[in-house]
């Protein structure tokens, strides 16, 4: 691998088959009663004061989440602060409205003052003893980098906070009587691994909560019965009851759902690599989870996997065939040793693409934008690519980049006449949405699908990696004129539409999951360098058929410094792809470094400016170093 060093002069992520049961109702009939009082109480009096108060200050806000009392007789919590040492504290929520979740964004925190929080528990005895002080001091965010550390922190903090800490199962979403999804477990345990590397947790803590989750998923009964198991033939129900750990109503053994938990499982292996004994139980069970798997039983003799199984109907008829969220689901199958499907089987799922140009982009075309987002939140696709893509000349990488600009370019166009879709709002994915207009659905374009105006921040935040410019801005914009009603203790809310002026009252792991990864994937690249060491992955790549690309050697000029320009020889019909770095660790992609060569050889040449080609000047950095990938070369 080439690289090229420069040294200014100056020195300076459809179908994900969620059936969803709306619990707003429950969660209103609780309030009234913690108001009214008339919650049972499970001890004499008022609960004891909640425990491990955390502020998160952003820019005019401030987010707190806390642990309930051990006691465990709170019904509601009741959120009080003072503007300094001095001031006396007063309620932030309506004393008859307690808050029913453990965190609470302060949305309304003037700039600049040293606010103080605590929190109080209520419950059918009264309201109990305060909590610890906690201090925070909202400022506006100095850098897009500050607000990246906030937005990771808050979505994290959703599967720290919103799961069962004695099993490890995290909630589908932040209601009080939320349904574990598998789906989110997966993307929590690969979120604990970067709360460690962040600081916001400690590794002792991620790894007793991540060997939790291991163990119930090893140890909880599997078997062919309609209740009372968590699965059956490695593979695991897509709902579990938060508490038993075991199937949730009638839901199917999800194909999907249990590839994206297997991904934070391998991903749990590779993270914790220590000698501590945990750590190698760690290890022990995330092989013995995986290797339980048999692959082959839920392709029932076909050459694709099914959808699903249930006990009552058996296997779906729906099968993963073409191009979606599915990759995860194949890449891992292939790398197993035990019982995996035959190396065909990429073929036979790559048999459904589509190859579309929309907006002047083409690519395999899947309008929801978390097809193009979920398995690379774990796969780095930018160095490997697959015959079918090898003969256009790009990687699933491009494929990703190109889907959501023709989306933001879908937006911009605004052919259904939605309100405020532009440049800086846009995000079309499945999502909730108003339940007067049909509830939870897989919105997409291009083409539009089940397009009502409801947009989603995931749709941005897990397209982080490909598209950072437009990403950053669009999830700006959002924190920035519509903060009062989208963002949350845990980030910004699942959905909003502003034609209806609607705005989604929960937040969802599996949509919170793709904005922690991929940001982390953005800035870090520590999630793929992890999991890209994996065995399993790296032989299903290799089954798969998927190639590693070659790097040209391109020669570096300074051109009307301080601009740099890159050339090097280019073959016949050859594409290319310029990267960039500050340290020849993280890289990134450059916006305007994607070239073509004609149809004979030539000389090809990049020049970076700053923006839009790279982030900033050459000259404002102390060092930056570029390569050139051949993304259609041998």
């Amino acid at each position: 691998m080439n690289h090229t060093a420069f040294s200014p002069p100056m020195p300076e992520r459809g179908r994900r088959g969620l059936r969803i049961v709306r619990w707003w109702l429950a969660g209103l009939a609780l309030l009234v009663a913690v108001a009214r009082g008339t919650v049972p109480c499970l001890a004499g009096g008022p609960p004891g004061p909640p425990v491990n108060l955390v502020a998160r200050a952003g820019d005019n806000s401030v987010a707190l989440h806390w642990f309930p009392p051990a006691d465990a007789t709170a019904r509601g919590y009741q959120v009080y602060r003072a503007a300094g040492t001095n001031a006396p504290f007063t309620p932030v929520n309506p004393p008859a409205a307690p808050v029913l979740l453990t965190g609470f964004a302060d949305v309304n925190a003037t700039n600049g003052i040293p606010w103080l929080y605590h929190v109080t528990a209520v419950g059918a005895a009264g309201e109990g003893a305060p909590s610890e002080t906690v201090a925070a001091t909202p400022k506006p965010f100095a850098s897009d980098a500050d607000f990246l550390d906030l937005l990771e922190a808050t979505a994290f903090d959703y599967f720290w906070h919103e799961a069962n800490p004695t099993n490890g199962l995290v909630k589908d979403r932040s209601t009080t009587n939320s349904f574990c999804s598998i789906a989110a477990v997966g993307f929590g345990l690969t979120g604990i691994g970067t709360a460690i590397d962040h600081g916001w947790i400690t590794r002792e803590a991620g790894r007793a909560r991540t060997l939790a989750t291991l163990q119930t998923f090893w140890q909880r009964p599997q078997g062919d019965g309609n209740s009372g198991t968590i699965g059956s033939h490695g593979w695991f129900y897509h709902f579990l009851d938060l508490n038993r750990a075991t199937r949730y109503g009638t839901v199917e053994l999800s194909s999907i759902d249990t590839a994206l938990l297997l991904a934070g499982v391998l991903y749990a292996r590779g993270y914790f690599d220590g000698p501590d004994a945990d750590e190698q139980t760690i290890r022990d069970l995330a092989d013995n989870i995986f290797n339980r798997v048999d692959w082959q039983w839920m392709m029932n003799g076909g050459a694709t996997f099914s959808m699903g199984w249930t006990p009552e109907s058996k296997f779906l008829s729906s099968r993963w065939i073409g191009y979606n969220e599915g990759m995860i689901l194949y890449l891992l199958a292939l790398g197993a040793t035990n019982n995996p499907p035959p190396a065909t089987a990429w073929t036979a799922w790559t048999a459904g693409y589509q190859w579309r140009t929309n907006y002047g982009y083409s690519y395999i075309q899947f309008p929801p934008l978390f097809g193009h987002q979920y398995s690379h939140c774990w796969v780095d696709f930018r160095y490997v690519t697959d015959s079918y893509l090898h003969a256009r000349g790009i990687t699933y990488f491009e494929n990703s980049r190109r889907a959501t600009l023709a989306q933001q370019a879908y937006c911009i166009a605004n052919p259904g006449h939605r309100r405020g879709y532009g440049t800086n709002v846009w995000g079309l994915t499945a999502c909730d949405g108003p339940s007067f207009n049909g509830g939870y659905a897989a919105r997409g374009a291009p083409p539009p699908q089940h397009d009502d105006g409801t947009l989603a921040p995931t749709a941005a935040g897990g397209s982080m990696p490909f598209t950072p410019d437009i990403s950053i801005a669009m999830l700006r914009q959002l924190y920035d004129n519509y903060r009062t009603n989208a963002w949350t203790s845990y980030g910004f809310r699942d959905a909003f539409n502003l034609t209806w002026n609607w705005w989604d009252p929960d937040v969802l792991g599996l949509d919170q999951g793709p904005i922690l990864l991929m940001v982390e994937n953005y800035r870090t690249q520590r999630v793929w360098r992890t999991m890209m060491k994996s065995p399993i992955l790296q032989r299903g790549l290799q089954r798969a058929g998927f190639q590693p690309l070659s790097f040209a050697s391109p020669a570096v000029q300074l051109t009307n410094a301080p601009a740099v320009t890159l050339q090097w020889n280019a073959p016949t019909n050859a594409t290319f792809q310029v990267e960039y770095s500050p340290d020849l660790d993280v890289w990134f992609v450059s916006p305007t470094g994607f070239l073509l060569s004609s149809n004979a050889p030539a000389v090809l040449s990049w020049t970076d400016n700053g923006p839009p080609a790279t982030e900033a000047p050459p000259d404002a950095t102390p060092e930056r170093f570029y390569r050139v990938l051949h993304l259609n070369g041998p």
